[in-house]
């Protein structure tokens, strides 16, 4: 009865479960962290992520309650190592039982079924609870992992047994759902909600200077963690073979592919105009984005592509592969290129075009400005609630 009521009255005790929370991981943590201040202004929300650096066991993130269990070997903020999932696994497991005899929760949300899956579904049959499983694309595959969890026997009958026994599955775009049929065999309804941002910062007065850039040239800016999906270093080549007068690139983001990609444009001859920014604040990110000219990526899969979202909100023309879930809500011509997989000539072409044409890049940036707003986190926390509140009813009727 307490359950019910709850549902009926929409107030709900959720547990998120993700490995990667911010400060640490990359998009798909920051987006979780967006969802769940979304949700948290109308339910009770805990976290249940890995603990690295000198971060606390338990912090506040607002009104949601942060808990941070021990993680071993973990060497960069962006980046986590094997060992580091493997130890969240367990540690988590460990911690989870007194969590939620004192939390008593209503359901679980469990993020990327790799590394979080066992940990949520665990949870989910040990306290009764449904488990609401959330996938972010490189959870399920990711071409340029070696162990990617396609590729590995040991690993897909793991992921399709929790693919199988989850309460319900959510995708982030059309491109992951259709790997839960088509490359693990698992014939079931997957929801599909589009993953959303926080409304931007007004960035008023930006300056080019800000970041050492003459006011009077081209300006290109990618986001993303410095890997080798990302492919920048590819993005690099395209502004050298590009022939634009004094292009310049900033690369927001780090990893271990930093080195390597200013080694290019050292050997390209075009060192002192690729900014490599590493992390910044959200602030400078989106001082980038304000004093920009065009968003690029050569990213060759994404689950769904948040910075796409925040390239579209800042008003930005879009170059990009046609490979992930960003092809649901980007389109040539409409918001900018959209390239076949690979083909780097016409990726150098389309950067070519929009450097040519002021008129070009004003026109789509506005038609870009009025597409993001179906994608700020409002609209993406309003679907996952109703998604819960129907695996919580669904469970306490039976």
């Amino acid at each position: 009865m307490r359950t019910r009521q709850r549902v009926l009255d929409k107030l709900m005790r959720l547990l998120v479960c993700n490995f990667e929370y911010p400060p640490l991981g990359g998009g798909g943590g920051v987006v979780t962290a967006a969802l769940v201040r979304a949700l948290a202004r109308r339910h009770e929300v805990t976290v249940l992520t890995s603990r690295a650096f000198d971060l606390p066991p338990v912090s506040f993130d607002g009104r949601i309650r942060v808990v941070r269990v021990p993680t071993l070997f973990r060497k960069e903020l962006s980046v986590a190592s094997f060992a580091s999932m493997f130890t969240y696994l367990a540690s988590a497991c460990m911690r989870a039982p007194g969590l939620c005899r004192r939390a008593g929760f209503d359901a679980v949300n469990t993020h990327f079924v790799v590394p979080t899956g066992p940990v949520g579904q665990w949870i989910a049959d040990c306290s009764r609870i449904p488990n609401v499983l959330s996938l972010h694309g490189g959870d399920l595959y990711d071409p340029s992992k070696r162990l990617s969890p396609h590729r590995h026997r040991w690993l897909r009958g793991p992921v399709k047994s929790m693919l199988r026994r989850a309460d319900t599955v959510v995708a982030n775009s059309t491109s992951t759902a259709a790997h839960v049929r088509n490359t693990y065999g698992v014939d079931r309804d997957v929801n599909v909600v589009p993953l959303g941002i926080e409304r931007p910062p007004v960035v008023a007065g930006a300056s080019r200077s800000y970041f050492g850039i003459p006011e009077d040239v081209f300006v290109a800016v990618t986001i993303g963690r410095l890997i080798p999906r990302k492919q920048t270093g590819q993005l690099v080549r395209a502004v050298a073979r590009s022939g634009i007068a004094n292009a310049h690139l900033l690369v927001i983001g780090d990893g271990p592919e930093a080195k390597e990609i200013g080694r290019i444009a050292g050997e390209l001859g075009i060192a002192e105009r690729v900014k490599l920014l590493g992390f910044v604040s959200e602030e400078d990110k989106f001082r980038a984005l304000a004093v920009a000219d065009v968003f690029a990526s050569t990213s060759e899969h994404e689950g769904f592509g948040l910075v796409f979202v925040e390239a579209l909100a800042s008003g930005l023309p879009i170059v990009c592969y046609d490979a992930g879930g960003q092809t649901d809500f980007l389109a040539s011509g409409e918001n900018g290129y959209v390239i076949e997989l690979g083909d780097e000539t016409a990726f150098t072409a389309a950067l070519r075009s929009l450097a040519g044409s002021v008129d070009q890049r004003r026109a789509i940036g506005v038609a870009n400005r009025c597409k993001a707003k179906s994608y700020f986190i409002e609209r993406c926390a309003e679907q996952y609630e109703a998604i819960l509140e129907r695996a919580v009813a669904r469970r306490s009727g039976r």
